[in-house]
């Protein structure tokens, strides 16, 4: 077994350096599209988390207070509120609490905060709702009191972002596949012209007895391999790449979403195994439609 799979191998390899022309191009075919896909994936991973921050940003409502209204004012308003089934909890958050967390958002940048010369932001409360269809009502409910300057809630917003996510997501997903089929066809075509050319030797290995398993394991090896290089070259160029974009443009989607890209390291681990699959896959695929057309017993 071991012999036979070394002997696959080592064919497989001898044949791609005869043909060092077609295994370049499939390895370059199969790399762009990877590469391709690895866009596609960073930006719906990336729009998920930011879409999911969003939504735990959304599933509040910011009640801004006036200069005028008192903690004790505030607690009026709290019991008020949290008896609602709606309402899952309510915090009472300081102009100094909100600047703090204000600076948090902006990361790296938030020190440009501390030349203000005073502190613009209200005191307010922040209601957290067990069910965000529910936040029109808890909404309306609040800008009733006494003392509100102003209520913040951003539901048609949240579901205008929810809406362009799903649609984005999708298209993706119809972009991946027809790349994937590309691909195969890609290979396909490599194997198919390294079995033509080699019809003489493939003719006397079936007059001394060799089975078919035997005379397509190598080419099916081949479309492995092909795509197992492609792989690892993808995985080294979108590491390099996505580690640049991080560095370049993470604080900036942070100060826009409240949340930074997603790490390198959770990124790359999840698409060091999509990668492989990928390209082992399409490798594989697009060698077995060719063997099969071209190797008929």
């Amino acid at each position: 077994m071991i012999r036979t799979v070394l002997f696959c191998f080592k064919q497989s390899v001898i044949q791609m350096w005869r043909h060092k022309g077609r295994a370049f191009t499939t390895v370059f075919s199969i790399t762009c599209t990877l590469l391709i896909l690895a866009l596609f994936f960073f930006l719906t991973v990336n729009i998920t988390f930011a879409t999911e921050a969003l939504k735990a940003q959304f599933n509040t409502i910011e009640v801004f207070l006036l200069e005028t209204t008192t903690e004790e004012d505030a607690q009026v308003m709290i019991k008020s509120l949290e008896h609602m089934d709606e309402v899952d909890k309510i915090e009472f958050i300081t102009k100094d609490q909100a600047m703090e967390e204000f600076k948090d958002s902006w990361g790296s940048k938030g020190y440009l905060l501390d030349g203000l010369a005073a502190n613009p932001l209200p005191n307010s409360l922040r209601v957290t709702l067990t069910d965000i269809s529910q936040g029109d009502f808890v909404a309306q409910i609040c800008s009733t009191f006494s003392g509100v300057e102003e209520v913040r809630y951003y539901a048609t917003e949240v579901n205008k972002i929810l809406r362009i996510s799903d649609a984005l997501q999708k298209i993706c997903v119809v972009i991946i596949i027809f790349l994937i089929v590309i691909s195969i066809f890609g290979v396909y075509n490599t194997v198919k012209l390294n079995v033509m050319s080699r019809q003489d030797e493939i003719m006397i290995m079936r007059f001394v007895g060799a089975t078919n398993w035997f005379i397509r394991a190598p080419m099916l090896m081949e479309g492995v391999l092909l795509g197992a290089i492609a792989a690892g070259i993808s995985l080294v160029l979108t590491s390099e790449v996505y580690g640049r974009c991080i560095e370049l443009f993470n604080e900036q989607v942070k100060v826009l979403f409240s949340t930074g890209l997603v790490p390198r390291d959770f990124m790359m681990q999840n698409l060091t195994w999509i990668f492989l699959a990928l390209g082992i896959s399409i490798g594989s695929i697009g060698s077995i439609f060719a063997v099969r057309r071209f190797l008929r017993a």
